[in-house]
């Protein structure tokens, strides 16, 4: 079972001022990226200036949501040296970026000192949390919401914490 698109997007379409997300794993088992993670392995990377071959769903989302002034951003929390899954993930972050979206990258080396939730979280304005909770496997298994403001300001002051230490993707190699 996977999260829906529509549900998700109206949550970011909702947004006004800011949506962060943090991800806190080593790998995902999200079904929808298993025949691109295949491919990546064999050797197929992303081709920069053919974007009708990697533009998605997802990437109209984010520019229609950034284009209106929401600030997005996305830090990740990797271990070092880093596995397959993440530089799969790094080598088709250019995407993200292109549509909009702020990324960085915080060896978790540099984390330890950070007072971080249990599972990787969005939030949005600064109000609602919705934590995308996985299995041990890296699948996704359910979504928590909340607004709670003392854990929206966890959430936020979590994420706050991993962006000031964090290094803008641009910067990051694996």
């Amino acid at each position: 079972m996977s999260q829906s698109l529509t549900s998700f997007a109206d949550l970011l379409q909702a947004a006004e001022r800011s949506a962060v997300h943090l991800e806190m794993r080593d790998a995902y088992g999200v079904e929808n990226e298993s025949e691109e993670f295949a491919a990546w392995r064999k050797g197929h990377r992303l081709d920069p200036s053919d974007r009708a071959t990697w533009w998605r769903p997802w990437l109209d989302l984010v520019q229609e949501v950034t284009s209106k002034g929401v600030v997005m951003r996305r830090a990740r929390i990797v271990s070092e040296p880093v596995n397959d899954y993440i530089r799969f993930e790094h080598s088709g972050t250019f995407t993200n970026v292109a549509a909009g979206e702020q990324i960085r990258w915080l060896p978790r080396r540099y984390a330890s000192e950070l007072a971080l939730p249990g599972n990787d979280f969005w939030l949005f304005d600064g109000r609602l949390v919705q934590f995308n909770v996985f299995d041990g496997d890296g699948r996704w298994v359910h979504t928590d919401q909340t607004e709670e403001p003392a854990v929206a300001r966890l959430c936020a002051s979590a994420f706050e914490a991993v962006w000031e230490r964090a290094i803008p993707h641009e910067k990051y190699s694996v």
